[in-house]
């Protein structure tokens, strides 16, 4: 039975691909031994890209990190940025990004060392990687409240746990929602003693381990029911919020809070609290957020920013 011509074109195309990029012969050498023009063996070539017959992957040398590192550090006041080798897929990059924190944090963390916590899953994500860790005894403190039981792999005492769990010491929760219906339930339960304590524990920690949300009908504050789709959308259009710190305080592109109706039913650490902890740990993983990530590093909250490189790259195009 003979092959089809769809069948034959692509064996053309990868036998074409392997020479030049594996074999390294060049594509007039190619086009010698199959009797086509050069620019023919370059069309086939670009094709082969296009059929996902070759996919490119470009490993960056640490020097390049190095570099994309000190250009964002002259532009925006943090003392280091943790970069990601870009990954198409959102969980690996996720655990890319994780990786490189929970390393980070191996190396930060001593015994005593309090640790407050925010919530998301790039949080959670550092939390759950499994890496070898030295144990020590320091203490980890919910810095926001907490969830109904879909969001529970995103809570900050779920990821308290983990963290306490991983690096050793303890956790401790924070015993209010995350998000109440008005302003003066809010007010209310910031009265309570046991709520007041633990907030003021997380106020005066050594490190904030939060996320970067973006203003997206789809994110978990939606899913969840925390915010409705028309506030999102009127905080992002009406308001020019572009993401959130920790969940809790939202931000234009300038990094200016902008007051919501959101921000006054959170219970959690605000920007200006955060401000006040001796270094913040900021995490942003999917290459949606890059206009989020530059609004939050211009709060001036974040110290040490976790992110992929393709974000940096696409913060450093649009801040020149």
């Amino acid at each position: 039975m003979e092959k089809s011509s769809a069948s034959q074109e692509y064996e053309l195309l990868t036998e074409i691909a392997v020479a030049y990029y594996c074999d390294e012969i060049t594509q007039e050498e190619i086009a010698n031994k199959f009797g086509f023009s050069r620019i023919k063996v370059g069309r086939l070539l670009k094709r082969a890209k296009e059929e996902g017959i070759v996919e490119i992957n470009v490993r960056y040398h640490p020097i390049f990190s190095t570099q994309l590192e000190k250009q964002l550090k002259d532009r925006f006041p943090i003392t280091r940025a943790l970069i990601a080798l870009d990954h198409n897929d959102e969980e690996e990059q996720r655990r890319q990004v994780a990786t490189l924190v929970s390393s980070h944090l191996n190396n930060m963390l001593k015994d005593n060392v309090v640790v407050a916590v925010g919530q998301g899953r790039n949080v959670a994500a550092v939390a759950e990687f499994s890496g070898t860790i030295q144990a020590r005894d320091c203490r980890f403190i919910c810095g926001i409240g907490g969830t109904h039981r879909p969001g529970d792999i995103i809570n900050a005492d779920h990821i308290s746990r983990l963290l306490a769990k991983k690096f050793g010491g303890s956790s401790e929760s924070l015993y209010a929602p995350a998000y109440v219906e008005n302003m003066q339930l809010k007010e209310l339960l910031l009265q309570n003693g046991t709520i007041k304590e633990t907030l003021d524990r997380a106020r005066k920690a050594d490190i904030a381990l939060v996320g970067i949300g973006d203003m997206n009908e789809e994110s978990y504050m939606v899913k969840l029911g925390w915010f409705t789709p028309q506030e999102i959308n009127d905080a992002s259009i009406n308001q020019g919020v572009i993401g959130d710190v920790a969940g809790y305080d939202f931000f234009n592109s300038r990094g200016e809070h902008v007051n919501t109706v959101m921000d006054n039913r959170v219970i959690g650490l605000s920007v200006e609290e955060l401000k006040q902890i001796p270094c913040v740990i900021a995490i942003a993983s999917e290459n949606t957020k890059a206009m989020a990530i530059m609004g939050a590093l211009r709060t001036g909250a974040v110290d040490i920013i976790a992110t992929s490189a393709r974000n940096i790259r696409t913060i450093l195009s649009m801040s020149q």
